[in-house]
């Protein structure tokens, strides 16, 4: 069975080549190759004939293949619909800002934490993605809108620890100098609360940007909308929050959705100021996305703005998230259960 080259260090590169008597300059000029985003060895022109058809003969190159692409008329933000080897498909959003291009990527196909306002975990968990589909997705959108990606957010479909290996493995390569070289402090992690990955992740100190999918104040509503609260609780959570900001010294982003009758009351607002005090933190708030089946609908306009009124009288900085992409529903996971499901999705 070939192996997954586009998922080896440098390092592995360079041991994997001196075992077949390869000098280490291959292996870098090899490792390039495959991170600008070559679909087959044949592409490597500096590479010989001979060692290419062994490589051929041992490893394949994973890529991310177009099934559906939308773009909005509004702000240009493409919403892709992607397939690997095995035909599983993922989503990943690329969004144009000020700064430059910001990829969302997915970590795994489909889900299994079963939030109940989120379209992705609707459909299921298939697998994990290895680290090289994961580059994979970024690779495919700077081609097809021949730009250069900036800055990730692992924010798509999957939760980003619960495939703690491979999406490390992701980020050491998607970093590294003669790789993409995209710099950690350029790249936020999303995650819905896994515990022991998020102390895991401060020991790692990579200063990438921890952002925590909180959407509520209390175990009472967050357990209803969010299961994995059932196994780890707020306290447990912000416990663990507070130690990632503590080695890393990073700020953590607490996304918070916006649901009307639900986590957006005043109460609400006051209690999320007493579990925050202390915690260098910034909340996004996010209109909820109206999924399908959920009979959720977002927070009005002028109740956002008391909530964040109520949060910034305690001294606690809070916005709500600029919507890209509205007329593409350009939020994960809509977009594969449309395809999958037999009917398609409206957009540009």
């Amino acid at each position: 069975m070939p192996e997954d080259i586009k998922s080896l260090s440098e390092q592995e590169l360079k041991e994997a080549f001196a075992k077949m008597g390869e000098p280490a300059y291959r292996a870098q000029q090899v490792y390039k190759w495959l991170h600008m985003g070559v679909n087959s060895f044949d592409e490597m022109t500096n590479i010989s004939k001979k060692l290419r058809q062994v490589l051929v003969e041992k490893y394949y190159i994973s890529r991310a293949a177009i099934e559906k692409k939308l773009i909005s008329d509004y702000d240009g933000t493409r919403k892709y619909l992607l397939s690997f080897h095995d035909g599983e498909m993922v989503e990943s959003v690329l969004m144009k800002y000020h700064h430059g291009y910001t990829s969302c990527i997915s970590t795994q196909v489909g889900c299994k934490m079963g939030c109940t306002f989120c379209a992705t975990g609707k459909s299921g968990f298939s697998r994990n993605l290895t680290a090289s589909e994961m580059l994979s997705q970024l690779q495919t959108e700077q081609q097809d809108a021949n730009i250069r990606i900036s800055n990730i957010v692992l924010m798509g479909m999957g939760e980003p620890l619960d495939n703690f290996e491979n999406v490390i493995r992701f980020l050491k390569l998607v970093s590294s100098e003669n790789g993409m070289n995209i710099g950690m402090r350029h790249i936020s992690l999303s995650t819905c609360g896994i515990v022991p990955r998020i102390y895991e992740l401060a020991d790692m100190k990579l200063q990438l940007t921890l952002s925590v999918s909180l959407h509520a104040p209390n175990d009472q509503i967050r357990s209803r909308t969010m299961p994995v609260n059932r196994k780890y609780p707020v306290s447990e959570l912000l416990k663990a929050c507070r130690y990632y900001v503590q080695q890393t010294n990073r700020r953590i982003s607490f996304e918070y959705a916006m649901i009307d009758g639900v986590n957006d009351s005043d109460a609400c607002a006051r209690e999320l100021t007493v579990q925050l005090k202390g915690i260098l933190s910034h909340v996004n708030l996010i209109p909820v996305n109206a999924v399908g089946g959920t009979g959720y609908q977002k927070s009005k306009k002028e109740r956002m703005t008391r909530f964040i009124s109520i949060l910034e009288k305690a001294g606690i900085t809070a916005t709500v998230r600029r919507t890209l992409g509205s007329d593409i529903n350009a939020s994960c996971g809509q977009l594969r259960r449309s395809v999958r499901d037999g009917h398609e999705e409206g957009g540009g």
